[in-house]
């Protein structure tokens, strides 16, 4: 396209990870545009290279956590256990920067602070933290649903002698060897972090702030062959994630637990317990568990007993039991449970005995006990979702923030493009799929890149108008509505951020479903987007 507007760059990309390394490569490879990547950190990677925190691993199983777009590499790459630890995903990114020649197009140390719209071009500013403008026609964030840090306002925390430290900015020389450890957070990162560093702190002590339902996740090395097994389907195995709901590589059930009698349901339980894996234990049993909460409190159950069975101390079963729904994001590790059994971890729940202070020495609960500590870790999640887009000046159409315009709740349609930011698309933005996310990426940088296409070829400004985007959210609400997730509290609605209106924040009826909807858009001419004309440039 001639551009009547002179910018330095066709795109500009905002974030280094699997996102934002994708989209660089389809906008400059396919469409051959010219397109600038910033990234805050010193390397590509994203998640994968600020979550350095022991333990850091992925629990999607090691085939399924990859690009599915460059055949080589899938079949070049190996893996030696069933899930990927944080190095080897991080190599695996880099290699695929490196084979793409990539880096010449990203600018590393490089925090952006402010995206700007002129609307007299409908073109975008974006100014780095040095004060460096650069201007583009489309703008695409990938920031990542788990990058913005949360961490709980504790009185004194700036009284502490020893090390505080948050699991997404783990530095690279703090060792836990020898040391007294306390940990605050038992979700996803927290639990990963309980197992790795109870092999190695002096003393831990867990700092619980809900139990959780925990799975085991069956790691271990790879069978003989296994890799090659994989590797000679690759293409069967693509289709079927992306035609599958949660899109971890494993065939859904399609048997209502409720459908069965209570001695099959605890058989396929066990199995599942021994397979390894929190989302197959939820989706790949039975296919009520996430709809019906007769058949969620059975499996809810079965885990409460194992608790029972693991845990030597009664008293620390019970706190570690929980009793809501079996509602969060699915959980796995191997050996969680067990780890309370050690002579050298210590649980405390802070719903029961809540964290006062923290004192010089460490942190002292309400009994009035002061928990002595070296380093204290904060495994307390992140302002999901939209977290990031609210830490950036995001302007848009009659100088409405982002912030602004997401008063009442993060909204979007498709979680790709918001009304009043035209030519600005978002990668995991409010209210896209909740699935395995190297493939829900896949899926929305393709998409993007199909609107991208549009908006070059028919020399048009793409955007989404409210009435959309109204629509999506009460889709995406309703869908939500129909399952158990709403009832706990948990980062998936935003309820881990002190003050955060609790909203709906996914598309939760899966990629394949999600997939329909983006092909059935594409189909009908870009269905929910107002395609308008370049504004033409006004002779001097």
């Amino acid at each position: 396209m001639t551009n009547p507007h002179s910018t330095d760059y066709d795109a500009i990309v905002v974030g280094a990870g699997f996102a934002g390394i994708y989209q660089l490569y389809t906008l400059r490879e396919q469409l051959g545009l010219t397109v600038r990547l910033f990234e805050k950190g010193s390397g590509v990677g994203g998640t994968w290279y600020w979550n350095k925190y022991p333990g850091a691993m992925s629990d999607t199983e090691s085939p399924f956590y990859r690009y599915s777009f460059d055949k080589e590499l899938l079949q070049e790459w190996s893996w030696s256990r069933k899930y990927i630890d944080q190095p080897d995903i991080l190599a695996y990114i880099e290699e695929v920067v490196k084979r793409h020649d990539l880096l010449k197009d990203i600018e590393l140390d490089t925090e952006i602070r402010s995206i700007v719209l002129d609307e007299t071009t409908d073109t975008w500013t974006v100014t780095t933290a040095a004060g460096e403008s650069h201007t583009a026609r489309y703008v695409v964030t990938a920031l990542g649903l788990l990058a913005a840090v949360n961490v709980p306002d504790i009185p004194g925390m700036d009284s502490f002698r020893g090390r505080t430290v948050h699991t997404a900015e783990w530095p690279d020389d703090l060792t836990l060897e020898g040391k007294r450890v306390g940990v605050v957070g038992t979700g996803s990162t927290g639990t990963q972090f309980i197992v790795a560093s109870s092999k190695i702190a002096d003393h831990l002590t867990v700092f619980q702030r809900n139990p959780q339902y925990c799975v085991p996740s069956g790691n271990g090395p790879v069978e003989p062959g296994e890799v090659e097994g994989y590797k000679s389907r690759y293409d069967e195995i693509w289709k079927q994630v992306r035609g599958s709901q949660v899109a971890f590589g494993f065939e859904e059930s399609t048997i209502a637990a409720s459908e069965v009698t209570p001695e099959e349901r605890e058989r396929v339980f066990e199995e599942a317990w021994q397979r390894g894996n929190g989302f197959y234990f939820m989706f790949g049993t039975f296919n009520d568990l996430a709809v019906d909460l007769e058949s969620n409190e059975a499996a809810a159950d079965f885990i409460r007993r194992k608790i029972a069975q693991v845990v030597d101390d009664p008293e620390t079963a019970r706190k570690l039991t929980p009793t809501q729904a079996y509602a969060k994001r699915p959980l796995c590790n191997h050996n969680y449970y067990e780890v309370y059994n050690q002579e050298n971890v210590e649980l405390v729940s802070i719903l029961e005995n809540p964290i006062v202070e923290i004192v010089p020495e460490g942190v002292k609960t309400a009994d009035g006990v002061v928990h002595e500590l070296d380093v204290l870790v904060f495994a307390t999640g992140f302002d999901a979702v939209d977290g990031n887009y609210r830490r950036i000046d995001l302007v848009g159409r009659d100088g409405i923030t982002a912030d602004q315009h997401w008063e009442e709740a993060p909204t979007s349609y498709l979680g790709i493009a918001t009304t009043g930011f035209p030519n600005l698309f978002m990668v995991l933005g409010p209210n896209g799929p909740f699935t395995n996310l190297v493939p829900s990426i896949e899926v929305q940088v393709e998409f993007i890149t199909k609107l991208i296409d549009t908006g070059e070829q028919q020399q048009v400004i793409v955007e989404t108008t409210q009435d959309v985007e109204d629509g999506w959210s009460v889709i995406c609400s309703d869908i939500a509505n129909g399952t158990v997730f709403p009832k706990t509290d948990s980062w998936i609605f935003g309820a881990n951020i002190p003050g955060k209106k609790s909203s709906v924040l996914f598309y939760m009826a899966g990629i394949r479903s999600y997939g329909e909807v983006l092909a059935d858009v594409a189909a009908n001419g870009m269905k929910g987007f107002r395609l308008t004309p370049v504004k033409q440039p006004v002779d001097a």
